[in-house]
């Protein structure tokens, strides 16, 4: 059973996959975080652990149900094990950008549209369902290729415009059909972020979910690939069973490294969390300093999915620091909301956090690229800065596991100015990236001519209403 991380109020694992958030604004947690030991995964491959791992999180849905799905959902990967760890010294790149949109973000994203199917059959719920997601960039595509065909959904997408890369771009708006739209919106993702959840709030009325990290279904089967690395280190290995080894996560919206520390309160043998952030360094100082603070300079950075200020999934982390108090969870974001800033120490020493600027994310990708013949995008360089900096400030010299988000080709003109060579914002330079590097250009990246559609954020609640297919409220 899940409740809200501000409230008491239980529902099922179905319900809480189709409402997305609570009615009282907070995130989903389950009541009590189930018993799995990673042992039983010694011999499993990675599309049998994602099936117990969520058969764990979900029981109304059957280990069969579930592997079904799984299966299915992974066939959109170019490699058999969905994910693929690569050794640069002590350093192994967890390499999560092999799904059809190339970014992490598809190894939720094929899966949480076969969730919500299994949990409107479980309800026996037939009405349709409007998946309303705001992105920093690679979500959008995530989402849009997840829900494609996926009868009795319609999906809205919300991306600030001129804030994510030229591939991103193309990426979402190259999904037209009845069953989606796409908005480019005037401001950051924190304002898309925040009209979504003003959205789910005002209009209770209409039947809808989302696809953001803040769906608990979104967030689970993040949680399965820090199992995975591990497991695939002691078969190789490189580590023996009952080590720890250390994970560095980029993160804007705290989703992806908080299933690391759902994997770590699994009992997964898990000795740090290191917080990598971009220019945008809120969550550095939060973990630092014991202050959340919102009220700062906005940047676009060379990292864009990291542009972010209001992480929402730091809510959950919030929940379980405080000893599961939603009391002290409401009273924290009802500050965030009124005043913009909140404090709370960190009672867990694990985290440790670190920010990289623009300009040493460009220096680190030719450093790698340089020094292992590996190619890595800016989110990823930005993880690795931040383990450079953990090694040099903790003297620890044990494996770790750089979280690598998304393929360099998203962001080709990042990469490529990063030694020193000039591309235009077209997407001409993916295959300037691919001369340069001998590198094959995924079949993914093959779009057809977009036209951007651009909403003020005003008026896109009038146009989601007008124009979208939204449906009555169960």
């Amino acid at each position: 059973m899940f409740h809200s991380t501000r409230g008491d109020k239980l529902v099922s694992s179905p319900e809480a996959i189709l409402n997305g958030i609570a009615d009282d604004g907070g995130l989903y947690v389950i009541d009590k975080l189930p018993n799995i030991n990673y042992h039983n995964f010694l011999n499993s491959n990675y599309q049998e652990m994602a099936a117990k791992i969520l058969n764990a999180f979900f029981p109304e849905f059957s280990y069969e149900e579930i592997k079904n799905e799984i299966d299915d959902a992974y066939k959109a990967f170019d490699i058999d094990e969905v994910v693929n760890l690569n050794k640069c010294d002590n350093c192994y790149f967890l390499e999560l950008f092999h799904g059809p949109t190339l970014a992490f973000k598809d190894l939720a994203l094929v899966v949480l549209p076969r969730l919500m199917k299994l949990s409107k059959k479980k309800l026996g719920y037939d009405k349709n369902i409007t998946i309303l997601t705001a992105t920093s960039g690679d979500t959008g595509g995530a989402a849009l290729n997840g829900f494609r065909n996926v009868d009795g959904v319609s999906i809205v997408v919300l991306y600030p415009d001129g804030g994510v890369s030229p591939v991103q771009e193309a990426q979402m708006c190259s999904f037209r059909g009845d069953n989606a739209s796409v908005l480019a919106i005037g401001g950051n993702f924190d304002d898309c972020q925040s009209f979504v959840k003003d959205f789910f709030k005002n209009h209770k009325d209409l039947s809808l979910s989302s696809a953001n990290s803040i769906n608990i279904a979104r967030l689970a089967p993040q949680i399965v690939y820090y199992f995975y690395s591990y497991i695939d280190l002691v078969r190789k290995n490189v580590i023996k069973d009952g080590d720890k080894i250390t994970f560095c996560v980029p993160t804007g919206n705290f989703g992806n490294i908080l299933a690391g520390y759902f994997a770590k309160a699994l009992g997964l043998p898990i000795k740090n969390l290191i917080c990598a952030s971009n220019k945008n360094n809120v969550l550095t100082d939060f973990f630092n300093n014991g202050t959340y603070n919102k009220n700062r300079p906005f940047f676009k950075t060379n990292s864009p999915s990291m542009d972010i200020l209001i992480s929402s999934n730091l809510e959950r982390f919030l929940y379980y620091a405080s000893n599961e108090n939603t009391n002290k969870v409401k009273d924290l974001m009802n500050s965030l909301n009124t005043k913009g800033v909140y404090d709370f120490k960190n009672p867990f020493d694990y985290f440790y956090a670190y920010s990289t600027n623009e300009e040493d994310t460009l220096k680190v990708i030719k450093h790698v690229y340089d020094k292992y013949n590996y190619l890595i995008d800016p989110h990823t360089a930005c993880s690795y800065n931040a383990y450079l900096d953990y090694v040099l400030g903790t003297k620890n010299n044990e494996p770790v596991v750089v979280v690598s988000t998304a393929s360099p080709f998203k962001f080709p003109q990042s990469v490529l100015s990063a030694f020193d060579i000039k591309a235009d914002e077209s997407l001409e330079s993916i295959n300037v990236l691919s001369k340069k590097f001998g590198l094959s250009i995924p079949k993914v990246l093959n779009y057809p001519a977009v036209i951007k559609e651009h909403v003020e954020l005003k008026d896109a609640d009038s146009y989601v209403l007008g124009r979208v297919k939204c449906y009555e409220s169960k």
